[in-house]
């Protein structure tokens, strides 16, 4: 279930990369995805739980998660994909372990032990060597690497913010109110592109558009709890930082991408970071 789980988020930069250049547009395609995806998940979890309510203060907390989860993430991910490799965008948002973890500690939710800090900054120069190989006309543009590090960014501010609501609310849950609270702004902010969007896709855009609803935004929320329950949280994290790697390469095969060199050792960098960061136990509650 892991590897399942990590290789649909992996495939999912790959997919979307597809599909905003062969007829979405990104925000188009965004807005309807994340609509598509809120009206499942919501409509599961209230036939689980028979509810979709939260209390006022936590209901304030997730707007504000989601605002920042899914609609700020969203603008950087999509831009990102659009503007640069899906293999680039895949290895920049390999450093979200790293990310997530000093947003926790910002916010007083954890503490970080000094290796951390070494494992961060080498994590930071690959990220620099990605963005600095991607600058050249093979790999792409340096403002998309620019957006996919936000997109990496949000994910984390959004994945610290929501603990508390996870000793509240189930993950089904969390999930609904996220989407149904971020997918307003982001319906707005798409309203352009979807008068201008033309419906007339090939088969295999739209078979790309269902996969990237179903699995990296409903089917992986089954598996990855499921996994968390049986293995442990720790076990799970570690296959995570597969991720990039996978998503890498399946960009590299399925559209043939290329990465420079800059690319490889930046990969490998932020790789390195991550066994670092857990190689002893970087982070303990505060």
């Amino acid at each position: 279930m892991l590897l399942a789980t990590v290789s649909i988020w992996a495939l999912g930069f790959t997919v979307a990369r597809y599909a905003v250049t062969n007829g979405f547009e990104p925000l188009a395609y965004s807005a309807l995805r994340f609509g598509a995806a809120a009206v499942i998940v919501s409509g599961i979890t209230y036939g689980l739980e028979q509810s979709l309510r939260f209390q006022r203060r936590y209901a304030f907390l997730l707007a504000g998660a989601a605002f920042v989860g899914i609609y700020l993430n969203q603008i950087g991910f999509i831009y990102a994909i659009d503007l640069t490799n899906a293999s680039t965008t895949a290895l920049i948002f390999g450093s979200l372990p790293i990310l997530t973890a000093m947003f926790a500690f910002a916010m007083g939710v954890e503490r970080l032990h000094r290796r951390f800090w070494i494992a961060a900054l080498i994590s930071f120069a690959g990220v620099a060597l990605v963005a600095l190989g991607s600058s050249g006309e093979v790999s792409g543009n340096l403002v998309g690497d620019l957006l996919a590090f936000l997109g990496a960014a949000t994910w984390g501010v959004y994945s610290v913010a929501i603990v508390p609501l996870l000793r509240m609310y189930s993950v089904w849950r969390i999930s609904a109110g996220a989407l149904l609270l971020g997918l307003p702004p982001l319906l707005l902010t798409a309203v352009p592109q979807l008068l201008e969007q033309r419906w007339d896709l090939e088969a295999l855009v739209w078979a790309a558009f269902a996969f990237s609803v179903i699995g990296p935004l409903v089917l992986t929320n089954f598996l990855w709890f499921t996994a968390i329950d049986r293995v442990g949280p720790s076990r799970a994290t570690l296959v995570t930082n597969l991720q990039p790697f996978l998503a890498a390469l399946f960009a590299v095969v399925l559209l043939s991408e290329e990465l420079t060199w800059a690319q490889i050792v930046g990969g490998i960098a932020i790789g390195l970071s991550l066994v670092l960061a857990r190689r002893r136990p970087a982070l303990e509650p505060a």
